[in-house]
């Protein structure tokens, strides 16, 4: 139980820091216990983040097969941009684009020591519209029914 728990109060943390930057924030329910979705879903003006938040002190961060691919489809069917959220202690959180992790044997795995070189904080994603992150994240997003086409 313990485990659960810290990871909701990381979850409702990083909620809470979403909502005091003015965005409107969802904590799905169930997070935690299955993998239907990403733990929280937060959005302000144009941008949409999907997030999964994670409260590890290991080497490395690994996500079963099923959940990792669930979070690619919420991808996919939302066009917004999907955040593997990582809380260390001591030093906050860090952002992890889904193709940053690597597929192993069991699971998809990214290293602290990888996450740490990329570097992506909180910063780094805000005020970055949702296409922009998708677009150097080679997600292609289907034209609206709106567009000309070329």
């Amino acid at each position: 139980m313990h485990r659960y728990m810290k990871g909701a109060r990381s979850e409702r943390e990083l909620l809470n820091v979403f909502y005091g930057k003015g965005y409107s924030v969802i904590r799905s329910a169930g997070s935690g216990v299955n993998a239907l979705g990403p733990d929280i879903i937060a959005l302000k003006d144009r941008e949409a983040f999907c997030i999964e938040c994670k409260a590890w002190d290991k080497g490395s961060l690994s996500l079963d097969y099923d959940q990792f691919e669930k979070l690619l489809e919420w991808e996919k069917n939302t066009s917004f941009p999907t955040f593997v959220a990582w809380r260390m202690s001591g030093e906050g959180w860090y952002f992890i684009k889904l193709e940053e992790f690597k597929k192993c044997e069991k699971s998809y795995t990214v290293t602290m020591r990888k996450t740490k070189e990329i570097g992506r904080r909180l910063e780094a994603i805000l005020g970055v519209n949702s296409a922009q992150i998708l677009e150097e994240t080679a997600v292609q997003i289907l034209p609206s029914a709106n567009a000309t086409p070329v």
